[in-house]
């Protein structure tokens, strides 16, 4: 056997020492081995370099493959809430169609007073799989599921975006997600101040979500201010484009289409940063299409008891549009959040017992003060945000059971504590005037009455990022 020929067996195995039995270990342990073999003499110094590249480069290569595997890129996240309320004053059998823990012991069966409820148990998936899809999955385990059955899991979210570019400003969403549709509609309920949204613009979609496609347009530069908005904690709605078009089914989350029809939703917003650093959004939105209401018997404010269940003007949907501008002036520390919307809608008239075309107009504006580090007796307690919010809608909640007429005038003083990034507590002093959207109160009170009353709520949230 020849010189040469030695050596490249040499050569081999040294390699197989270096990439096989070196394969999982430290770049330092590599290096430790190949330094050996040359100082024994076993490789040159050029064969020394030139397995050390090798080395190099699968490692790269391997890394390159495993940053690439999709199963590396699950974000696991959620939060919980837990409510506790105290009514107190105002009138008997009253129930706040968003939070089944306000009530009193005249309210509706089951829905009389939880005092304590978990309003939302959340856990979401979501991840980047390669440069063109992105995926999002939410279910909630807080839901109910008919009279006196809480806490069942369902669906919110599960949807996949499709990027037509690798920079991410033209994306298309399909699936069940968020309709873009106002600004507090798509803000998450995790990062709200108030414990609900408003009637007046939440009626629009309900649940707020859907199942259809959606176009998002969002620019590098906006992309980037969002971002930033979002770091500096300043209760921003999420990325749902600077503009945004698309085709839902109309009747709300996880419900079966009813007339094989499309709504049509489109939505711009503009966020602006000044000089000083103060920064601003503004929007405008419209939707149109048919909607279908649910309806039952109910026990009607004109004094008829029993009555049967509403006709409907339209079996295939009635005229459901609207259009609404959003302004948002971020907390820093000062805020300014304010909502409008006005339309036509399905609404019960209670004279001739009939679901027909109403309109409908209403919002609301908000103010806040947000103050990090609150330092209390020497010690840095965290972030208080109060907050000042009222709310007025003249109109009808479609999505209730003979989509009765509602009217809101309510005031809500709050503030949320930031006690840690994982604990927040809100507590709010909630002045209602509005309707009772529910059906069947066991006080003698007629469905859909006006009614008022107060209450303190408190709200403890923590979330596992």
């Amino acid at each position: 056997m020849n010189k040469t020929h030695i050596r490249k067996s040499c050569l081999a195995v040294a390699g197989a020492l270096v990439f096989g039995f070196a394969g999982n270990a430290m770049a330092e342990t590599t290096e430790d081995i190949i330094n050996a073999l040359v100082s024994k003499g076993v490789l040159t110094e050029e064969e020394g370099d030139l397995l050390a590249k090798g080395r190099k480069t699968e490692k790269a290569a391997t890394e390159e493959k495993s940053r690439k595997a999709w199963y590396n890129h699950i974000n696991i996240r959620g939060y919980v809430q837990n409510r506790h309320t105290t009514m107190l004053g105002g009138d008997e059998g009253v129930n706040l169609w968003t939070d089944r823990s306000v009530g009193s012991d005249k309210s509706l069966g089951s829905d009389a007073p939880n005092n304590f409820l978990i309003r939302r148990a959340r856990i979401i998936f979501s991840g980047q799989v390669g440069d063109h899809l992105g995926f999002y999955i939410q279910p909630d385990f807080a839901s109910s599921a008919g009279s006196g059955n809480n806490n069942f899991a369902q669906l919110r979210d599960a949807y996949g975006d499709i990027f037509i570019d690798k920079d991410q400003v033209h994306r298309f969403r399909v699936g069940q997600s968020k309709v873009p549709y106002g600004f507090e509609n798509l803000q998450s309920s995790s990062n709200r101040l108030a414990l609900d949204r408003v009637d007046a613009m939440n009626s629009a979609v309900r649940d707020e979500r859907d199942t259809g496609v959606f176009y998002y347009y969002t620019p590098k530069d906006v992309q980037a201010l969002f971002n930033e908005i979002n770091k500096l904690g300043l209760k921003h709605s999420g990325n749902y484009g600077m503009f945004a078009l698309g085709a839902h089914q109309g009747q709300g989350a996880n419900r079966a289409e009813r007339n094989d029809t499309y709504h049509w939703v489109s939505r711009f917003t503009y966020p602006w940063k000044t000089e000083s650093g103060q920064i601003f959004e503004a929007g405008i939105q419209a939707y149109k299409g048919k909607f279908v209401s649910s309806t039952g018997q109910y026990s009607s404010i004109t004094g008829v008891r029993n009555r049967a269940a509403p006709t409907l003007e339209n079996t295939r949907g009635i005229e459901d549009e609207r259009v609404g501008v959003s302004f948002m002036m971020y907390p820093q520390p000062w805020g300014l959040e304010a909502e409008w919307n006005w339309g036509n809608t399905p609404g019960l008239d209670y004279d001739t017992n009939r679901i027909e075309k109403k309109s409908l107009n209403g919002g609301y504006i908000q103010t806040m003060y947000k103050k990090d580090n609150v330092n209390f007796l020497g010690y840095d307690i965290g972030t208080l945000i109060p907050f000042v919010k009222w709310q007025y809608f003249d109109g009808y909640n479609k999505a209730e059971t003979n989509s009765p007429r509602n009217q809101v005038n309510d005031w809500e003083f709050g503030t949320e504590w930031q006690i840690a990034p994982e604990v927040e507590l809100v507590a709010v002093y909630h002045r209602m005037h509005r309707n009772n959207l529910v059906t069947g109160n066991t006080s003698g009170r007629p469905d859909y009455e006006r009614f008022e009353a107060q209450a303190l709520r408190v709200q403890l949230q923590y979330n596992f990022f």
